[in-house]
């Protein structure tokens, strides 16, 4: 029987209580490091070489369907009755509202170097020491809204601009392409700083801290932010019945983005999986 992601507004406090436990009890066990070191082995850029598998690729709403699937595999041995949140960022924009709740993600981080000081997630707790990352800092930071240099969420319309384009990606299938759901949602836009950032990749500048990077998932909030990112590709599934994940085929012999990016019926690393074995869900969840 297939189970149900909910709006984290809508979680009961016996709820949030769960989801807290089963992700300090992760943490505790070294299972949650595994999940910061994937994330960080996969984030190959553009300017990198090898294969884009979670980026700045086709595969980046398929790969992290799968990678959310991993963590709640992992969740639900702890409690079968947890389930990943999501968090609508168009309509709770409040750095001190849900999920930044004392009872859930906590808040913002202090002045000065960004640490997190209250919530379950706080350093100062001891439950949540950041062992895997890309620097030295050893506690999580946010910086909700960057406070230095202020930036909205992503709006409704924002989203709509991504849920109205009909197909799914376009060559280069990089973070350059201008048409297309993938990036449209994604977020790469042309030019640098705020303007740049769009729809997915705003929210992580929004969160600031140790969202932005490849250990973004040392903050909690990853989850929920891909969580309600999943919701969006299932909204464009069924709004656009007749089109399918891109590109279909490999890129051919002497395409630059050949071995670069994973088409619908290749594997997608680190699992035996295809983009297209994960295009349908609804066997294992849905959406509230």
């Amino acid at each position: 029987m297939a189970y149900t992601r909910k709006d984290v507004t809508t979680l009961t406090r016996t709820e949030r209580r769960r989801f807290v436990d089963a992700l300090l009890e992760i943490k505790r066990r070294g299972e949650y490091d595994e999940f910061v070191r994937t994330h960080i082995q996969y984030y190959v850029a553009d300017s990198e070489k090898g294969l884009r598998a979670a980026h700045m690729a086709p595969s980046f709403l398929p790969w992290h369907r799968r990678f959310l699937l991993d963590l709640e595999e992992a969740l639900r041995r702890v409690d079968s009755s947890v389930t990943v949140p999501y968090w609508d960022w168009t309509k709770d924009r409040s750095a001190t509202a849900s999920p930044w709740t004392a009872d859930l993600l906590g808040g913002t981080g202090r002045s000065g170097d960004h640490k997190v000081t209250s919530g379950p997630f706080a350093h100062d707790g001891g439950r949540w020491p950041l062992r895997v990352n890309v620097t030295d800092i050893a506690y999580l930071t946010r910086d909700l809204g960057r406070s230095a240099d202020p930036i909205a969420l992503p709006t409704a319309s924002d989203l709509k601009w991504a849920l109205d384009d009909p197909v799914y990606d376009t060559a280069p299938w990089d973070s350059t392409v201008s048409e297309g759901f993938r990036n449209k949602l994604e977020g790469w836009g042309p030019g640098r700083g705020a303007a740049s950032w769009r729809n997915h990749n705003r929210v992580h500048r929004w969160v600031g801290g140790a969202m932005v990077g490849g250990a973004s998932v040392n903050d909690p909030v990853f989850w929920l932010v891909h969580a309600f990112v999943d919701l969006q590709w299932s909204r464009w599934q069924a709004r656009h019945r007749d089109t399918r994940y891109l590109p279909a085929e490999p890129p051919g012999l002497g395409n630059a983005q050949r071995g670069r990016v994973v088409a619908r019926h290749d594997r997608m690393p680190p699992w035996d999986v295809t983009p297209d074995q994960l295009d349908d869900h609804s066997a294992v969840y849905r959406y509230a």
